[in-house]
């Protein structure tokens, strides 16, 4: 705060303050009457050409900024938090802010960076060496006891190689085995900040490099679930071996991020109907990070995993909440879309989160042509409805 008011009194000219709101991020003010709605009040006569114009500026208000694009980018501060200057409205720095910069730069880089590197390689190291000896005893209840351990120490030194700050609400609502749980996804860290606190069973691709050594290592030890790039594109193999999984309860519950990508901790997106098909129980979790002292969200598109990491290492700290909801069953009369629909909105309540529609894949790839056709058609039976069309 105190560096946010040095740099309002060091603009030349004052800036006008944005309202402390969830759309103080937005650049244009929308109208949020529903579209049927407005079509209603336009058409109350026969159709005239001029009523294109509204649909001339809704294209408008989503070539200079839709309500999806903005979720994968970072969030605006409300005030500067010595790493970045994230509002548009501060363009000038006084001389001893600039001092506070640099002295913060120095211990960033020069201290923290160093220790927090040594910390993760003895915790990555940790994990390879310590889930490969576990891995060669027979199974059994010592064998899973010693495996949760391992995943336990080791998942919390890589925590504090991040100076993770993580609260952890409603206890009593942790996931239990044979179960799965379900949570928002904002960043690649969010696995680590959940297995801080419990073991779970991961899902996931096969990888190569550092990564998969990881994974093989942890395999051996550990019930997870990975599957070879051919295999996860087959959705009824992912859902068979999700369902023997669930089915057996002495099995560690299953972590799934149903979003299928990273979106910038300020909304809450379409969850894939896969995990919800799969039956048994539902554990919901909600993760909110508190970007003051460090911005958790992966840009995917505009930087690459190494580059995230030492943005992340080179942060002050990672500080977030985790919220354990109730466990969740679908209903005799809901399908697994109407499900996993009432499972996001659960979450998205309780993180303080925007809920919106659509699916995070709109990140890489372009809407569907049937999506285009969907709106088309209701927008037809809209004149229909209120007579404009004969």
């Amino acid at each position: 705060q105190w560096a946010t008011i040095r740099l309002q009194k060091g603009a030349k000219k004052p800036q006008p303050q944005m309202p402390r709101t969830p759309t103080a991020n937005g650049i244009i003010e929308r109208d949020e009457t529903p579209m049927e709605k407005e079509i209603a009040l336009l058409h109350r006569a026969d159709f005239e050409f001029s009523h294109i114009f509204y649909f001339c500026r809704k294209g408008f208000e989503a070539i200079v900024e839709d309500e999806v694009t903005q979720r994968f980018s970072s969030e605006e501060l409300l005030s500067w938090n010595l790493l970045t200057r994230t509002n548009v409205n501060f363009h000038y720095i006084s001389l001893r802010l600039t001092i506070v910069w640099v002295i913060g730069v120095i211990v960033r880089y020069c201290f923290l960076l160093p220790l927090r590197f040594t910390l993760a390689a003895i915790g990555i190291t940790s994990m390879i060496v310590g889930t490969t000896v576990v891995g060669q005893l027979p199974n059994s209840s010592v064998k899973n006891y010693l495996s949760e351990v391992v995943h336990l120490t080791c998942s919390r030194i890589i925590v504090r190689a991040l100076s993770g700050t993580i609260r952890y609400h409603n206890k009593e609502n942790r996931p239990q085995k044979g179960g799965i749980c379900v949570a928002n996804h904002t960043s690649p860290i969010d696995a680590i900040i959940l297995t801080n606190d419990g073991c779970y069973a991961m899902v996931g691709q096969v990888h190569g490099g550092l990564m998969g050594i990881i994974q093989r290592a942890t395999v051996k030890a550990c019930p997870h679930v990975w599957f070879e790039r051919s295999e996860i594109k087959d959705r009824h193999l992912v859902t068979k071996r999700l369902r023997e999984h669930v089915a057996d309860k002495s099995k560690l519950p299953i972590l799934i991020f149903p979003e299928g990508t990273c979106i910038n901790n300020t909304s809450v997106m379409m969850f894939k109907k896969g995990s919800f098909e799969i039956g048994g129980t539902i554990y919901p979790v909600a993760i909110k990070y508190d970007p003051q002292f460090g911005d958790a969200f992966w840009n995917s598109s505009k930087y690459n995993i190494v580059s995230y990491l030492l943005r992340i290492m080179t942060s002050w700290a990672i500080v977030c909440n985790v919220w354990y909801l109730p466990p969740m069953v679908r209903k005799d009369n809901e399908d697994a879309v109407q499900f996993a629909n009432r499972v996001r909105s659960a979450i998205a309540r309780q993180g303080g989160l925007t809920e919106l529609p659509w699916d995070g894949g709109l990140k890489r790839a372009k809407v569907k042509d049937t999506f285009k056709e969907e709106q088309q058609k209701n927008y037809s039976k809209m004149l229909v409805r209120n007579g404009s069309v004969g």
